[in-house]
């Protein structure tokens, strides 16, 4: 099997190599191309990613190249996690929103729409040369933010692609460790869109503790940093996404007294790669754990292994709705639970959303289409609409000046805009 890492000279890549060393048994991978246009990012991470795969005693080869097609023929699986502008662009996506009192986040609000305009034209660009070179039934898997977003984009556009978000396995994780057990033995009611998600049920051996874990609820409250009583009213566990939502004054109170991600990750990432360069480095260093994406490898590679060996066993996706939350469009991309095998995807059924929770996903939906309007067709009034759609904004003269803002801090990412 050959996998392709777009985007491979990121500092998450050696989580992936570690995910695929530890579960070497569930993908049968021959082959490893990197690819990316930072020549010396490139050059680091793979040295440490063929260290990491001898040292383990895993077969594969690492590929590093900054040609496109080169990495994507005949790849049997790509996976894209591109961050368009780096972690400037970043910075930025998470303070011009201050300006007018909008949080400023890379994923959420005014500063994940700034991404998703960035994002979905190189993406559909690289997603072209996937379809013209790698095997035609390759698949696609979308990690980069917003998934949601993207992921839309390239099902839109006919590719074969699946979204990828670390926050369900996250909560796995978590609640198997609350509960004793190995993170196999628990699923999820997870139902939203991505980024923006709700568990509404934590079967454990297929009997769900959810009513058990409420019972001691403060300490659910204060994991996602939330009200306990919220908690209590909605009766389900929202993602530390929805703080955005339900408590956006408080961080941006938080926001505005405190360096930003952009700030902590660069820090984070000059660590890393100083590892990277040591060529004594040959496991995962313990300051990639600072770097976000907590169980992003073991997220990957399960997907991968069910795409390739058809296991039809349930995980959490973006992907088209088709019916499964009724009040959406077909063709909207949501994060639900899904069967998972050789042919595709196919989410299960979800029971009906209280009226709370299907309002704000219907208005955040409502903004996503708008967004990728934008970011596919260009215009400032198409940025201006979906700007204003967006419930964090809403107001007409905030989002006239949060549309300035965007465009004149993200001209140069913008071809239609310069």
């Amino acid at each position: 099997m050959k996998l392709t890492i777009v985007g491979g000279g990121s500092t998450y890549t050696p989580e992936l190599m570690d995910g695929f060393a530890r579960l070497r048994d569930l993908l049968p991978i021959e082959e490893i191309w990197l690819v990316d246009p930072d020549v010396h990012r490139l050059e680091l991470v793979a040295g440490v990613s063929r260290r990491m795969l001898a040292h383990a005693g895993h077969p594969a080869t690492v590929h590093a190249t900054t040609d496109l097609i080169a990495g994507v023929s005949d790849a049997d699986a790509v996976l894209f996690q591109l961050r368009i502008g780096g972690q400037d662009a970043r910075r930025g996506d998470e303070t011009w929103p201050h300006e007018v009192g909008c949080i400023g986040q890379e994923t959420t609000g005014p500063g994940g729409f700034a991404k998703a305009l960035r994002t979905v034209p190189v993406v559909l660009n690289v997603a072209e040369a996937v379809r013209t070179h790698a095997k035609p039934d390759a698949w696609i898997i979308d990690f980069t933010n917003p998934v949601g977003i993207v992921t839309r984009a390239l099902l839109q556009a006919g590719h074969r692609a699946i979204g990828l978000c670390n926050v369900a396995i996250g909560f796995q994780r978590e609640f198997a460790t609350r509960f004793g057990v190995e993170p196999a033995r628990v699923s999820l009611g997870h139902v939203g869109l991505n980024h923006l998600t709700w568990e509404r049920n934590v079967w454990v051996d297929g009997v769900d503790r959810l009513p058990e874990m409420f019972e001691r609820v403060t300490e659910l409250a204060d994991e996602v940093e939330l009200p306990t009583h919220l908690l209590e009213l909605l009766g389900v566990v929202p993602s530390y996404y929805l703080r955005y939502y339900y408590s956006h004054d408080e961080v941006l109170h938080e926001q505005l007294g405190a360096p930003t991600r952009a700030d902590e990750v660069q820090e984070v990432e000059r660590m890393l790669l100083a590892k990277y360069a040591d060529e004594s480095v040959n496991t995962k260093p313990d300051e990639l754990s600072k770097r976000g994406g907590a169980f992003y490898s073991d997220a990957a590679v399960d997907l991968l292994a069910s795409l390739t060996s058809d296991r039809g066993d349930l995980q959490v996706v973006n992907l088209r709705n088709d019916g499964i939350l009724p009040f959406l469009p077909d063709d909207h991309v949501i994060e639900v639970p899904a069967t998972v095998g050789a042919a595709g995807v196919t989410a299960i059924a979800v029971e009906p959303l209280d009226d709370d929770i299907r309002g704000l996903v219907s208005a955040v939906a409502g903004y996503e289409r708008l967004a990728l309007d934008a970011a596919i067709n260009g215009g400032r009034d198409r940025v201006l609409r979906a700007m204003q759609a967006h419930p964090l904004v809403l107001q007409y003269d905030r989002a006239d000046k949060l549309t300035d803002l965007l465009l004149a801090a993200n001209r140069e990412h913008l071809t239609w805009a310069k």
